[in-house]
C-alpha cells in the first residue's frame, strides 16, 4: 500500500513515533518522516516520542531551536478520542432552552454551573422521569400545558451524580466499572473539574484506534505500550526483524543503512523536495549520531551520500548551523552525548536501553558514549548497582551496559547476572569485572549478533 493511500477516518491524526528510550535518530526520523508525509502526501501527521529525550538530543533540539515531539507512551484509546464538546445551559435556564440543545445533539443537553463545573444532564430519559415524577403525585401539575412545563428550570429535570473522567483517562482502565453502572452518558472534565465534554457509552464500547507509524524500531518490546490497540499503518526501520503480527497488510520498510534518518532523507530527496534547514540538520544529527560520524561498521555508501545532501540543505545562510560542516556538527553531537560522569548511573543505564528476548532469556543492553573509556574507573560499582535496579524493574534475566569510546573506537562491557553462555564472549576480562571489546562500537551490528548466537546455541 502506498503511503498516500492510508484510509483517513474523520481526519484522525497519524502519530509518527520512535522507540522507548529514544536516541537522536529516533527523534530525528519521527520529526523528519512526519514532515515528509505531511508535505508530500498531505497526511495529518504528528511527530511523537515514547520517552524523555537524552542529553545529546536535547542539545540538538536547543541548537536548532526546535521543540521535542509530543510525548505519547501509550496507544490505548482515551476519553478524548470519543468526547464531544456539546453546547450547554445553566441550571437556572428553562427546559425550553435545554430542549433546543437536546434536539440538535441527539438527546443530550449538558447542564453546567456558571463556574464551569458540571451540574447534570437533561436527556430524553431524564425528561420522561421528570414528567412522571411531577404529574403523578402532584395533581396541580396535571392541568399544565407542555409549554408551561418547558418553562421550569433545567435543574428540576437534570440527572445528577453522573461519573466524571479526564480526557487522558484510558478507556480500558474504567470500562468494567462503566458497564456496571446505569448511565448512558458521562462527563469529561479537566483537572479543575470544569466541563470539557460528554461521551456516550456506545462510543466508549467501540473507540477509534489511534493511527501509528513506527520509525527506528519494529520489535514490540521497544514500542509504546498497548501498541496492539492502535491501528499500525507503517514501519520504517534499519534494525533486525522482530515485528509483531498485524491485523491487515501494512507498508514495511527495513533497509541496510546506518540510520533511519538516512531512509527518511532519501525519501525526501526522491520526492524532489528539500528539507527545511532545521529538519535537515536534525536528520543529519540522527545519521551522524548512529554512525559515529560515518565511522561505525554500520555506515554504508548511502549514508555518506545522503549526509552530503543533508549538509547542503542544513548549512545554509541564516540556518542555526550556517557555520558548521559535517565533521564539526558531528563532533559537537558526540561531545554533547559523552558527558558520562555528569549523569546519574540510573540515567545512564536507561537513556539508550533496548530489550531483547532470545534463547529463553529476556534481557536488556544499554549503551552510553564517552570520549575516554577510563572515565568509568571507580564508577563501575555504581553502574552495576544501577543495572541491578534496571533488571529488577523490568523483570529481566540479565542486563548489560556498553560504554563506547567514540574516539578510540572500542567499548567496555558490564553485565549483571549474565548466563554461563556469555562466558564465551571473545573479549578481554578486566580486573574490575568489565570486559574490553576492542574495535566494537555498534550494539546492533557487532555485539548483539554474538550475544544472540551464544544464547541460542
Amino acid at each position: 500500500m502506498e503511503t498516500g493511500s492510508y484510509q483517513r477516518k474523520n481526519n484522525d491524526r497519524i502519530f509518527v513515533t520512535g522507540h522507548i528510550n529514544p536516541d537522536t535518530d529516533s527523534i530525528a526520523s519521527a520529526i523528519g518522516y512526519a514532515w515528509l508525509l505531511a508535505e508530500r502526501d498531505g497526511l495529518p501527521t504528528v511527530a511523537s516520542r515514547a520517552g524523555a529525550v537524552n542529553m545529546q538530543t536535547a542539545f540538538v533540539l536547543k541548537t536548532l531551536k526546535m521543540e521535542p515531539p509530543v510525548l505519547m507512551t501509550d496507544a490505548s484509546p482515551r476519553f478524548e478520542s470519543v468526547m464531544r464538546r456539546l453546547d450547554v445551559v445553566t441550571p437556572d435556564k428553562s427546559l425550553n432552552e435545554a430542549w433546543t440543545i437536546l434536539v440538535r445533539t441527539g438527546g443530550i443537553a449538558p447542564v453546567v454551573n456558571t463556574d464551569g463545573t458540571p451540574y447534570g444532564m437533561v436527556t430524553g430519559d431524564s425528561l420522561f422521569e421528570f414528567l412522571r415524577r411531577i404529574i403523578g403525585p402532584h395533581p396541580k401539575f396535571k392541568d399544565m400545558t407542555i409549554a408551561e412545563m418547558l418553562d421550569i428550570q433545567c435543574r428540576e429535570a437534570a440527572t445528577r451524580n453522573i461519573p466524571k473522567f479526564q480526557p487522558q483517562t484510558r478507556i480500558k482502565d474504567v470500562l468494567n466499572r462503566l458497564l456496571r453502572q446505569e448511565f448512558n452518558e458521562y462527563w469529561v472534565v479537566d483537572e479543575n473539574n470544569r466541563y470539557v465534554g460528554v461521551v456516550r457509552q456506545r462510543d466508549i464500547l467501540n473507540p477509534p484506534r489511534i493511527q501509528v507509524i513506527l520509525v527506528d524500531h519494529n520489535e514490540p518490546q521497544q514500542a509504546i505500550a498497548s501498541l496492539e490497540e492502535s491501528e499500525l499503518l507503517e514501519i520504517l526501520d534499519h534494525h533486525r526483524l522482530g515485528n509483531q503480527a498485524t491485523h491487515s497488510p501494512i507498508k514495511f520498510t527495513v533497509d541496510i543503512v546506518g540510520s533511519t534518518s538516512t531512509l527518511v532523507a532519501e525519501q525526501i530527496a526522491e520526492a524532489g523536495l528539500s528539507a527545511p534547514p532545521q529538519i535537515a540538520g536534525l536528520l543529519l544529527a540522527g545519521l551522524l549520531s548512529d554512525t559515529l560520524i560515518l565511522s561505525s561498521p554500520t555506515t554504508t555508501a548511502r549514508d555518506k551520500a545522503i549526509a552530503e545532501v543533508l549538509s547542503r540543505w542544513a548549512f545554509v545562510p541564516g540556518s542555526p548551523l550556517e557555520n558548521e560542516n559535517i565533521k564539526s556538527w558531528g563532533d559537537a553531537l558526540i561531545k554533547a552525548g559523552a558527558g558520562l560522569l555528569t549523569q546519574e548511573p540510573e540515567t545512564i543505564v536507561r537513556a539508550d536501553m533496548k530489550e531483547y528476548e532470545s534463547g529463553g532469556y529476556k534481557f536488556a543492553i544499554a549503551q552510553v558514549e564517552t570520549t575516554d573509556l577510563y572515565q568509568i574507573g571507580d564508577f563501575v560499582p555504581r553502574l552495576i548497582e544501577a543495572l541491578q535496579g534496571l533488571k529488577k524493574e523490568h523483570g529481566l534475566d540479565f542486563a548489560g551496559l556498553m560504554v563506547t569510546d567514540v574516539v578510540e573506537g572500542s567499548s567496555r562491557l558490564i553485565f549483571v547476572d549474565a548466563p554461563p553462555a556469555l562466558e564465551e564472549l571473545p573479549y578481554e576480562p578486566l580486573p574490575d569485572g568489565t570486559e574490553l571489546a576492542e574495535g566494537v562500537v555498534s550494539r546492533k551490528k557487532q555485539l548483539l549478533p554474538i550475544l544472540l548466537s551464544l544464547l541460542e546455541a
